[in-house]
């Protein structure tokens, strides 16, 4: 039976329909770990090295693909519980037409920007070249990488999650196949990697335009629209925590490298670059579960059901505290297995991987909650208070962390430093959570 964003959400139904946005955030992050994987085991640490270097400036351009599809999904979906679809299909499509232009403009930005960019955080020599080809290729593909995110994300609103799960798997599939034949067979290297992504991204963000531009099952419609300056700044306040997120993290990235660097080498960033694959593909069961109840909030907020709101609240945040102690226990046991994959050809690097992703994983028994409660303020329309909670989390609480603690304890600091980080920011949603409540009803 079909679930409607108009349905009462029991656990079941509850997890019933945000099971394709989890299981589709899982696997676009596990193709990402196979990118991975071929470059380190079959072009060698340099390149590993070089990929994790400049990715965090590649999903700081792709991040907006988040913004407009949590921003513009949360107006969408409020719209639509106000009972006025026609005017949801209108900002839908002008949602995705402005996300379009955006990449354009970013990817030629990009173009410009990425060799000196990467010289001044210090990269030198060849782990300067495959830095610069890596970003140029992918860089090419940036508006679709855009669109496969926002998609992600709208595909739940438009009451078609599963969908949206189809395309993911087509292309994830897609982009392992390429990375065997590219990297692994006809041995092109970086550039190969970088090829398999992009045209997997094409995968990601074209069909579900081409879907949404025709007659289709779903509730939208890619259509007629005009200019509307007022719901833009909407979707894009309602959207700053996601981007705010995004950007922060990416920047907290690069000075996590430049910091690694100092205290362990290139092989600190190589094992870091580990652990960042390893977190997204945990870190997205928070992030999908997200990214799917998100539209259903949205909807009892416009319909004014303040009842299915604080259901909906407090079966989250059990699911999430569930979820928590999973990641947490799965990925304390696995570190050592996990790091093995990645970069069993070095002793020394493995031995330092598999010992920061000990201490790395205890992170997990916090982020999920400050994720949550973040997109929770977003499907509410209220993204000042849902970009405070980003903006703590992963920008000032980070940054404070990963300079400081490693004057106390070397480069053990550094890996605590994302533990500690989460630990503060889950005091400061709960906080929100609760000076909140009055204002939305959830209480």
């Amino acid at each position: 039976m079909r679930i409607q964003l108009s349905d009462h959400f029991g656990y079941k139904k509850l997890l019933r329909y945000t099971f394709p946005s989890v299981i589709m955030l899982i696997f676009t992050s596990v193709y990402g770990v196979v990118d991975g994987f071929f470059v380190s085991n079959f072009v060698g640490k340099t390149a590993f090295t070089a990929v994790n270097f400049i990715m965090p400036f590649l999903m700081m351009l792709g991040c907006l693909g988040f913004m407009f599809g949590t921003g513009g999904g949360a107006l969408i979906a409020k719209t639509m519980g106000e009972g006025r679809l026609e005017q949801a299909k209108r900002l839908f499509s002008l949602i995705v037409y402005t996300s379009i232009v955006c990449g354009i403009a970013l990817a030629a930005m990009g173009m410009i920007f990425l060799r000196p960019l990467a010289a001044a955080l210090g990269a030198r020599g060849w782990l300067l070249e495959d830095s610069v080809l890596y970003g140029y290729v992918i860089l090419l593909a940036l508006p679709v990488y855009i669109l496969q995110y926002e998609f992600q994300c709208l595909f739940a609103v438009a009451e078609k999650p599963g969908l949206g799960l189809c395309v993911t798997v087509a292309a994830g599939v897609v982009n392992m196949i390429l990375d065997a034949v590219f990297v692994a067979g006809l041995r092109w290297g970086i550039t190969g990697a970088a090829a398999a992504t992009a045209l997997s991204q094409c995968v990601g963000g074209i069909t579900p335009l081409l879907y949404f531009a025709g007659p289709n099952g779903s509730l939208l419609r890619l259509g007629g629209t005009h200019f509307e300056r007022k719901a833009l700044v909407q979707t894009c306040l309602n959207g700053s925590s996601e981007l705010m997120s995004n950007i922060s993290m990416s920047l907290v990235s690069m000075l996590y490298n430049v910091r690694l660097l100092k205290y362990a080498g290139e092989d600190g960033i190589a094992a870091y670059g580990v652990l960042m694959y390893i977190s997204l593909v945990f870190q997205a069961v928070f992030i999908g579960y997200s990214v799917g109840v998100a539209p259903v909030i949205s909807y009892h907020y416009g319909a004014q059901n303040n009842h299915e709101l604080k259901g909906l609240l407090k079966k989250s945040l059990v699911l999430t505290s569930i979820f928590a102690v999973v990641m947490f226990t799965a990925s304390f046991a696995l570190s050592n297995p996990l790091s093995v994959i990645f970069v069993g050809y070095d002793e020394g690097l493995l031995e330092l991987t598999a010992h920061a992703f000990s201490i790395f994983s205890f992170s997990f028994l916090f982020c999920g909650y400050a994720v949550f409660c973040s997109s929770f303020f977003t499907a509410l329309n209220d993204g000042l208070v849902s970009a405070a909670i980003s903006f703590l989390r992963t920008l000032v609480f980070e940054i404070a962390a990963v300079w400081l603690l490693p004057l106390l304890w070397g480069v053990d600091g550094i890996w605590v430093s994302t533990v500690a980080a989460e630990a503060m920011a889950v005091a400061v949603a709960a906080f929100f959570l609760k000076t909140k409540e009055k204002k939305y009803r959830y209480g």
